[in-house]
């Protein structure tokens, strides 16, 4: 069973999945990671979501603002060994989940068009492509997504 866990970029889990992460990152980015990696510090995300399956580290993901009422996506990951079963959609819900009870109604994202997977990931949850913002503006090699948000009824 997979259990989803709200915690912080403190978390040693969370910390050994973005270093795999940033290392599947230096290849498909080749010669434009050291321009990425500048973007995607993890210290002091206070909103980070592990995944454990049968208590082994099986994914992560992370929010932080971006402006008011917009959360960006941040550092979304499953190791292959536990791709295919859904895990990084469930991430992603339970991130949503926590933008909308924080009362924020969009989150953006960018990925790489190297990360095909992750571009059909941010599809098939109800993301649609956007011009690229801010650093990635003139950035050919990334693909920015949004995702309007339903906040909870109260």
């Amino acid at each position: 069973m997979v259990q989803y866990i709200r915690t912080n970029s403190g978390n040693n889990d969370f910390q050994k999945l973005v270093t795999e992460l940033d290392e599947d990152l230096a290849i498909r980015d080749g010669a434009d990671h050291a321009f990425y990696a500048q973007f995607n510090k993890t210290a002091a995300i206070k909103q980070v979501i592990v995944a454990y399956n049968n208590d082994l580290p099986a994914g992560c993901g992370a929010i932080r603002e971006y402006s008011p009422g917009t959360m960006e996506v941040k550092r979304m990951y499953v190791p292959p060994a536990f791709r295919g079963k859904g895990i990084a959609s469930r991430i992603l819900k339970h991130l949503e989940d926590w933008c909308a009870e924080l009362n924020y109604t969009k989150c953006i994202l960018e990925t790489g068009k190297n990360q095909p997977e992750a571009i059909a990931l941010y599809k098939k949850n109800g993301y649609s492509i956007i011009p690229n913002y801010g650093q990635y503006k003139n950035i050919g090699n990334s693909v920015c997504f949004e995702k309007e948000l339903l906040l909870p009824e109260k």
